[in-house]
């Protein structure tokens, strides 16, 4: 299908930085909207990690990954309250308990409950503000349209909610849907940023869902429904090499405010992401804001290319990022150009965060990063 004619192009440095704070201190507009999924740099009160164990595909590199998980639990609770959802409390706690000074740990909670794997942002309960308070909606996790078993995983939020003092918030069951996290993007005002690949993907229906069959304006209408989404911005293009959310969009672009959007930006004519990315690129230029404007784009390195031990490219990507109350968790991949680039960029975007790197070599192995890890959740929620 032919591009059509796109506009000039849009501004990728010049950021009003007064406006920018402006619009990242606004708290979600329950008043105007009935509910909404609040944006990642709404005021936070903790985040989720769902540990790694021997029974997960994580056994071969254990000691590896949990090194990362580690340094992944104290950049968070050194911040934040943080809640650990493993099947082994005892074990874990022990562990962090002799790298962890005693104030780190005590910002820790152990929740004990079997996982298959460690995904957090996609298993995890997604938060609703409304005027009526929070709701924990639970959608239906299959592990990416049934790629892996995730029959644990998909329990994990009913467990919780069951254990009744975990979260503040009204439980929702919404497993009549298959929705991960990581496949959707909220400025807390109403606009979803997604792509169509994951979203409108035939392997996230099943018969008796409440949308069984691949319908973009019945999925509109659940979004629209249980978020209280008024726009959407959808990207037909983008994907990386080795990812299997299908294209989730916390993998390619991130609003982080509700005028900025981070990208990745491959310039290499010889990279196979180069035309698919260049596509997605002007597909974000031709997006406009609520009030009709251009959104500002701040374009991220590209990774240089990283392969497993069978020589399969891994989804390397700069925008799998944590946004936290005071800082940013950036993935990093032992590239320093690259790493002090993205750094440097995504700074433009969080001009008052911390920038805090982690080295996440370890998670794209199992073909995720950073952000796919962690689930945070708004403020008198955890």
């Amino acid at each position: 299908m032919p591009l059509i004619a796109l506009p000039p192009k849009t501004p990728t440095a010049d950021i009003n930085l007064e406006k920018l704070m402006q619009e990242m201190s606004n708290e979600p507009d329950v008043r105007r909207l009935r509910r909404t999924l609040p944006a990642e740099w709404a005021a936070q009160s903790g985040v989720q990690l769902t540990w790694p164990h021997a029974g997960t595909d994580w056994n071969y590199m254990l000691e590896e990954v949990t090194e990362t998980y580690i340094r992944m639990a104290y950049e968070i609770a050194v911040r934040e309250p943080l809640l650990i959802v493993t099947p082994e409390p005892g074990a874990v706690r022990a562990l962090l308990a002799k790298r962890f000074p005693g104030t780190v740990i005590d910002n820790v909670r152990f929740f004990e409950c079997p996982t298959n794997d460690t995904w957090a942002r996609d298993h995890g309960f997604l938060t609703v503000l409304g005027t009526n308070g929070a709701e924990l909606l639970d959608f239906r996790f299959n592990g990416w349209g049934g790629k892996f078993e995730a029959t644990f995983d998909n329990e994990i939020n009913r467990h919780l909610a069951e254990a009744g003092d975990v979260f503040t918030g009204k439980y929702v069951d919404c497993l009549d849907f298959e929705l991960e996290g990581g496949a959707i993007e909220s400025d807390g005002l109403g606009t979803i940023l997604t792509t169509a690949e994951c979203l409108l993907n035939e392997n996230r229906r099943r018969e008796g869902d409440i949308v069984p069959e691949v319908n973009k304006s019945q999925v509109e209408m659940i979004l629209r429904d249980r978020f209280g989404a008024e726009r959407f911005l959808w990207l037909n293009h983008g994907f990386l090499a080795g990812d299997d959310t299908d294209s989730h969009i916390d993998t390619l672009a991130r609003l982080c405010s509700p005028s900025v959007i981070a990208y990745v930006k491959c310039d290499d004519k010889e990279d196979m992401h180069y035309e698919a990315l260049k596509a997605m690129e002007e597909e974000l230029q031709s997006f406009r804001t609520a009030d009709n404007q251009p959104y500002t784009l701040i374009p991220l390195p590209m990774a240089d290319a990283c392969y497993d031990e069978d020589g399969e490219r891994l989804p390397a990507t700069y925008a799998n990022f944590l946004i936290m109350n005071e800082a940013v968790l950036l993935p990093v991949y032992n590239q320093p150009y690259n790493d002090e680039r993205a750094v440097k960029q995504l700074q433009k975007a969080f001009p008052h965060h911390e920038i805090v790197t982690v080295d996440c070599r370890s998670l794209i192995r199992q073909h995720g990063s950073l952000h796919c890890c962690t689930m945070q959740f708004p403020r008198g929620v955890m």
